[in-house]
């Protein structure tokens, strides 16, 4: 049987990524094993699967291939606290005006949606 162990995503800074997915998340670093270009962020609590962010240059696609889905009971918090953690809204001529999500950026590009499960 297989599981999603870790998420990998390609960034340009990782410093400023690894701080913002840290604060975003709530993940702390693995640690061992981490070099100047791999992160292993990881729950503190140890259950989810891991985001792992490879330092690359890659072209950022629009519209993503793959983004994350973000889970929340107060999507308006929530997403207040990432825009200042340094993240952007993404406008969508396409969302319907019903939608239970929010789609934002973070500091490099890449997409993510905040959705509401309250």
């Amino acid at each position: 049987m297989l599981r999603i162990g870790s998420i990998v995503l390609r960034v340009g800074d990782l410093d400023r990524q690894t701080d913002f997915w840290e604060a975003a998340l709530g993940y702390v670093r693995r640690g061992e094993g981490d070099s100047d270009d791999f992160v292993l962020l990881r729950p503190k609590d140890g259950v989810g699967p891991n985001l792992s962010l490879d330092c690359h240059r890659s072209t950022l696609e629009i519209p993503p291939r793959i983004h994350l889905d973000l889970y929340t009971e107060d999507q308006a918090g929530e997403v207040e606290r990432l825009v200042a953690l340094g993240a952007t809204e993404v406008h969508w001529d396409k969302r319907p005006p019903d939608a239970d999500y929010v789609i934002l950026a973070d500091p490099e590009g890449n997409r993510f949606c905040v959705v509401d499960v309250g």
